[in-house]
């Protein structure tokens, strides 16, 4: 390898003075190379990437030692100016969150074209080009149309693409890649992939790519850096590591995925939650008097039964509409067609009338920290719905039910007082499953649960959704991109694309034996990204 641009010599990041996040660390990137950096949630990867453009909170964080020198010239504090020439300019990053990085208030030609206009100084109209250039890029349909968007309008895929145009905006040394593709389904996925590794061999780019996905590590990295607990623990090439692992955490790490399958209900299980011929458009207004020019079919006649003891699982790409039809059969969002919960027609049902069902029917959502509320302890978010709905004749009585819920999901109760931000990724999932739960529900929408979470807690995670369901005969709408849960999670499949249903049926089915040459599409590109090959992407 030729002289490395960039190099991270013994770091040591510190919070408060006394937290450890990251140990000595030593890291080298070449001209070009890929360096995956791989770990659990809390290992430390993050921190070690922000400690790069020094976006930590300093003073809180504080470097007691190390170096990272970019091109020869030491980062670790250097003058405001030189960072600012630096970041997003030669240096580029894309961040995990998408709709907590992005700016709720400015559309989104604003925001990808910010770099451009302070680092080229071009103007906003010089400017719009590039901008759909990059949105064409990054594989975000009509992009004309997303210009005066703003983030809350896209779905989590596209806020992540959006992300990641904004950080290719001006073809960047290094490109610095905080789970970039965590949101996105796994045709997407291979895609923006195939894109990243396209525009590094294009431009030379050295890519620093963080991710708990190992399988999508074997597609793009040269070399891995394993960290655990703040420290690297293992490095080398992709091979040796994959193949030979020589750490036990390494080797945990590779055996770490879903596996299993749930026993099926009987097929005269009541039926929980049915759906039957559903829409949900949205109009699309234009002109000085916001006219209705067209809609967007989110959902279009889509019909879904689910029995007790059951999961249907709800696959298909960013902006299909799985969490429209999720949202729709829980009346959070107004719909057509006919919903029966429990036998009773409720599609018609408002207001307060609908509030007696809210206790039956739950959602998890796909981001555990931006659903939990940063203001209220683990104990006030579970027992809320319980003091909603009057479940528990006394406070102490509710916090009990608190205490039960948390012990149920392998919480600690006595950490009930602690805040969301005080606990890793799968821990705010439990939170977040434990909520849901307290209430008893018959029926729950699982939207992406584990989509955020890395490989050994989505293990984890899926077989306690499948303890919970058979305990407590749940029936679950299972929506997610990641074709491995779904297989371990459901009885069945919907395929779904622009807002219909493309293909459905028996789980076994859809994954051995599909049909339709979309879902066929998906299968290949979920073999791929499985593929044992290294540094090849899949087309």
């Amino acid at each position: 390898m030729s002289e490395p641009i960039l190099t991270i010599d013994d770091l040591s990041v510190t919070f408060g003075g006394s937290v450890e996040a990251v140990r000595h660390v030593s890291l080298s990137l070449g001209q070009g190379e890929t360096l995956a950096v791989v770990g659990e949630s809390g290992s430390g990867k993050s921190v070690t990437a922000l400690s790069i453009l020094q976006l930590l909170p300093y003073p809180t964080a504080a470097h007691p030692n190390g170096s990272i020198r970019y091109q020869g010239s030491e980062l670790i504090g250097a003058p405001e100016p030189d960072l600012r020439r630096v970041r997003g300019n030669e240096i580029a990053m894309i961040f995990q969150e998408p709709m907590t990085s992005l700016n709720p208030l400015h559309t989104v030609e604003k925001q990808i074209s910010e770099a451009l206009i302070l680092h080229k100084g071009m103007s906003r109209e010089r400017a719009r080009p590039r901008v759909l250039e990059l949105l064409e890029l990054v594989g975000i349909p009509t992009p004309e149309r997303r210009l005066t968007a703003y983030p809350h309008e896209l779905s989590g895929g596209q806020r992540q693409r959006v992300m990641i145009a904004m950080a290719l905006a001006n073809e960047p040394d290094i490109l610095i890649a905080d789970e970039p593709t965590t949101a996105l389904d796994v045709t997407i996925q291979a895609q923006i992939l195939k894109l990243l590794k396209d525009l590094q061999k294009r431009f030379g780019m050295s890519i620093l790519f963080i991710t708990h996905d190992l399988g999508i590590v074997r597609h793009i990295a040269d070399r891995v850096a394993v960290m655990q607990a703040g420290e690297i623990v293992e490095a080398g090439s992709v091979t040796n590591v994959f193949d030979t692992p020589t750490h036990d955490y390494t080797k945990r790490l590779l055996a770490a995925q879903p596996t299993g399958r749930k026993e099926p209900p009987p097929a005269d299980a009541p039926i929980i939650m049915a759906g039957d011929a559903l829409k949900v458009w949205f109009p699309i207004k234009k002109g000085l008097f916001r006219r209705v020019v067209d809609h967007v079919k989110a959902v279009d006649g889509i019909s879904v039964t689910v029995r007790e003891g059951q999961t249907v699982g709800v696959v298909g790409e960013s902006g299909s509409g799985k969490t429209t039809l999720g949202m729709a059969l829980l009346r959070l969002i107004h719909s057509e067609g006919a919903i029966r919960f429990e036998g009773d027609s409720i599609d018609g049902v408002d207001g307060g009338d609908l509030r007696p069902l809210r206790q039956r029917m739950q959602v998890v959502f796909q981001d555990p920290f931006g659903s939990l509320s940063p203001r209220m302890s683990i104990a006030e978010i579970i027992g809320e719905g319980l003091e909603v709905h009057g479940v528990g004749g006394s406070s102490a009585e509710r916090e009990q039910h608190v205490c039960d819920a948390l012990v149920e999901v392998g919480l600690d109760p006595d950490m009930r007082h602690r805040y969301p931000h005080e606990f890793s990724g799968g821990q705010r999932q439990r939170i977040a499953i434990a909520r849901a739960l307290v209430l008893k529900p018959r029926f729950v929408v699982l939207d992406e649960p584990t989509s955020a979470l890395d490989m050994s807690v989505q293990a984890q995670i899926v077989d306690l959704l499948r303890d919970l369901q058979a305990r407590h005969q749940l029936a679950y709408l299972f929506i997610s991109h990641d074709l491995k849960v779904v297989r371990a999670m459901s009885d069945e499949v919907i395929v779904m694309r622009d807002g219909k249903v493309i293909e459905q049926g028996p789980t076994e089915a859809i994954f051995d034996a599909p049909r339709d040459s979309y879902t066929k599409a998906l299968m290949a590109a979920a073999l791929d990204m499985k593929a044992d090959t290294s540094g090849v992407v899949a087309t």
